[in-house]
């Protein structure tokens, strides 16, 4: 794992959605370019991350997913020259930057594609076909989403030679779109020739479920995306059945024996975490449970805002999770998501001054399913997070010592020892 990442907090921006062009390709003139994306990188620092994760911005025929051209920027998006300013003000900024690789497959209009569909034998290599029916493979049954051959060595060094032109372009990294539906022994190809000219690029992958520990090992990623856990956050709190994640978090922490996962409540494929909590007064547990378990956390855009949005399954259906921001900048975001913004700022800043987090040991301390307490660890480090769902207040019992109590209001003057007690609908941290 590169050194960098121990200390990187993701903003998760969909460059499509967040710049305003059309996610339905009819409309090829860019509204704002990715060079306008600077005008949020002082928003990003102030809120404190310090990585850009960007969805797709190569040449697609719609919403990003369907490449048509790897070494091209999307011109919805402007040009070269726009991202390498976004890059040059990323790294001014000490701004990593993270991009979106979606080789699993590509879109109608790729082409080879379209050289194989017109008889070229060597192009048709790149692909799959039925034996019985002789259709073309597709991702999950989109057909405008056409699957690579990932058992043909010229797919293989074209990835690595696509990775490496834009590590060499200044990116810092990669997310690996639909990695869970790709062979582990093509990444187990790939990703060797990356390294080798890249060392210290970070690569993350797509995953939903399943073998994780296995898939790092047997592909060669860094990470993976942790589903597991951002499932069992907002279902659990919901629910008020803190069980399902404390039975969450032992999965999780045994990932850590082989990794550590990039955890979220939020991204350009779901529903809105602000959408998906049914009491708003739960909200921020979520953001709590985000920046003090182990992880690589990555905050989507909006969602420091408290921006709603509902995933459907329907044309048209990620439209609400996937909102242009303003085009002036910050000072044109509603006021009443500033509130919401400082407490990311508050859990961010006291992440970042906790960066041992990232791979602690975690231990349940008190259980209901309303009522959850957990302690991180690591080394001498130590502190002890409570969320409280129910109506009346909780305490749990801190290890021998004297703490300073960590909540909505920042750092309290006074200190405490033996018992932690949460008011009703609240969170706490207590921390030596």
């Amino acid at each position: 794992m590169p050194g960098w990442v121990d200390n990187v907090i993701w903003w998760h921006v969909y460059p499509i959605g967040f710049l305003g062009a059309d996610a339905r390709g009819a409309e090829r003139a860019p509204v704002r370019t990715l060079r306008d994306l600077t005008v949020w990188l002082d928003y990003l620092v102030e809120l404190g991350a310090n990585g850009l994760a960007l969805g797709p911005v190569f040449r697609s025929s719609t919403h990003g997913y369907d490449t048509l051209d790897y070494l091209s920027i999307d011109e919805r998006l402007g040009d070269r020259a726009d991202f390498d300013t976004l890059v040059a003000e990323c790294r001014r900024r000490g701004v990593r930057v993270l991009l979106d690789g979606v080789f699993n497959h590509v879109g109608p209009d790729f082409p080879r594609l379209q050289a194989a569909r017109a008889g070229d034998a060597d192009a048709a290599r790149w692909f799959v076909r039925d034996e019985k029916t002789g259709e073309l493979g597709t991702f999950e049954g989109h057909s405008g989403l056409i699957a690579l051959n990932h058992a043909e060595p010229q797919v293989v060094i074209f990835v690595a030679a696509v990775m490496n032109h834009w590590l060499d372009a200044g990116a810092d990294g990669w997310r690996l779109d639909a990695a869970y539906t790709v062979p582990r022994s093509f990444w187990g190809q790939v990703l060797p020739a990356v390294r080798e000219r890249h060392p210290e690029a970070y690569i993350v992958g797509e995953v939903i479920h399943g073998d994780y520990p296995g898939i790092v090992r047997e592909s060669g990623m860094d990470s993976l995306t942790q589903y597991e856990l951002w499932k069992a956050i907002w279902s659990s709190v919901n629910d008020r059945n803190l069980f399902e994640l404390s039975w969450a978090l032992k999965r999780h922490c045994e990932m850590l024996q082989t990794f550590v996962p990039m955890t979220f409540t939020g991204n350009h494929d779901v529903t809105r975490i602000a959408s998906r909590i049914d009491d708003e007064r739960h909200l921020p547990h979520t953001i709590v449970l985000l920046l003090t378990l182990p992880g690589t956390p990555s905050v989507y855009y909006g969602d420091e805002q408290g921006f709603r949005g509902v995933k459907e399954d329907r044309a048209g259906g990620d439209d609400a999770v996937r909102p242009p921001f303003p085009a002036e900048g910050p000072s044109d975001l509603a006021p009443f998501g500033w509130d919401l913004y400082r407490l990311h700022q508050l859990l961010i800043g006291f992440r970042r001054r906790n960066a041992w987090l990232r791979r602690a040991e975690v231990e349940v301390r008190r259980l209901t399913n309303h009522f959850l307490s957990y302690e991180c660890r690591s080394g001498a480090e130590h502190l002890v997070v409570a969320v409280n769902l129910g109506d009346s207040p909780e305490s749990v019992e801190l290890p021998p010592g004297e703490y300073s109590v960590f909540d909505s209001t920042a750092d309290r003057s006074d200190r405490i020892s033996a018992r932690l007690t949460v008011p009703a609908h609240r969170w706490a941290i207590a921390h030596r």
